[in-house]
């Protein structure tokens, strides 16, 4: 009786452990640990505030509607906790379109500084992706899918797909000596010399030092590039040599993380492991009347991804993007 009874009360407080262990895993944390090996994944970020929310929203029925043999991928959106709440109406969306909500805690300086959660969330998603997804497919939230993306199934010998950044911006022109900021990304990701190679921007059409756009990056998570990214941005963002660029040109504080992403990229990969889209994916629509390339599209209809700053916030924007009949009514019906 008494060994019995032993038996019958630990049996019980196993039962109580499991019971435990399972209330402390959302659904979107199961769903992650379910994910079929081998697969496409696509992962993107949103915040608790309504933009963010509308892009998720808008890019996800995009690949739901357009994205072919990838419509069904399973969809990873990683969210930051830092005091705000998704709202239950985006959370009813995601379960609808299937997507899985993945929280983790975001530090309050983390989430203040331009686009440092961001990496934070890449670097968490391909942890979480290794040995699942082939390949891990990272996309801004200002994202549309417009055709099937095929290009994002990489090539066996490539290790990474991107795109150039869209202009100049804080870019090192490649016949320019390097400037002091580029010389202290370098240093701090430890490129050298003979892995640096011409790269042409999407739109202003210069030919610039590598500077990699952090909006679309696909990549295999067992290289582990979005987690060297986080380290190295987290050891160098509040170095004093950097804080002191800040002060002379904010655009430094904004984009030094798509910056120390071009210098671990360089770092880490050659560059016949790495492959440039077609200009037909990442297409910025909000610089469509700056694009002086031989790429600029007749209609948006031609291209196959493109990016945007929140084009629902304007009332003219059915008059201002070149856009087909049918893929006008499919965003006019969105934005109901």
């Amino acid at each position: 009786m008494k060994w019995n009874r032993l038996s019958r009360t630990s049996f019980s407080i196993i039962l109580l452990f499991l019971a435990l262990l399972i209330t402390r895993l959302s659904s979107a944390d199961v769903d992650v640990i379910m994910a079929p090996e081998n697969t496409p994944i696509v992962v993107t970020v949103t915040y608790p505030v309504s933009h963010s929310e509308i892009n998720t929203t808008l890019l996800v029925e995009s690949i739901r509607a357009f994205g072919g043999s990838m419509a069904n991928a399973p969809i990873w959106c990683m969210v930051p906790e830092y005091g705000k709440a998704l709202s239950d109406s985006f959370r009813e969306i995601a379960s609808a379109l299937n997507i899985d909500l993945i929280p983790f805690e975001a530090r309050p300086e983390i989430v203040r500084f331009f686009f440092a959660a961001d990496i934070e969330a890449a670097a968490l998603a391909e942890s979480l992706a290794v040995g699942k997804a082939k390949p891990l497919i990272w996309l801004s939230s200002n994202t549309l899918i417009l055709r099937e993306p095929s290009e994002f199934i990489l090539p066996e010998d490539k290790n990474l797909g991107y795109r150039p950044v869209h202009h100049t911006n804080i870019g090192s022109l490649y016949d320019k000596p390097l400037d002091e900021f580029w010389a202290l990304v370098y240093q701090s990701c430890g490129v050298r010399e003979d892995q640096v190679f011409p790269m042409r921007t999407h739109v202003d059409d210069n030919v610039i030092r590598p500077y990699f756009n952090a909006g679309v990056l696909v990549t295999r998570p067992e290289q582990g590039l979005f987690r060297r990214w986080k380290d190295t941005f987290l050891g160098a963002y509040r170095e004093p040599q950097f804080v002191e660029l800040y002060k002379k040109d904010n655009r430094y504080h904004i984009f030094i993380h798509q910056a120390l992403l071009s210098g671990i990229i360089l770092s880490s990969l050659p560059k016949n492991e790495i492959y440039e889209l077609p200009p037909t994916y990442n297409y910025p629509i909000h610089l469509y009347a700056e694009d002086t390339t031989e790429f600029r599209p007749q209609t948006i209809d031609d291209l196959i991804t493109i990016r945007h700053e929140n084009f629902y916030l304007e009332e003219d924007w059915r008059q201002k993007i070149p856009l087909g009949d049918s893929l006008k009514h499919w965003l006019t019906e969105r934005m109901k």
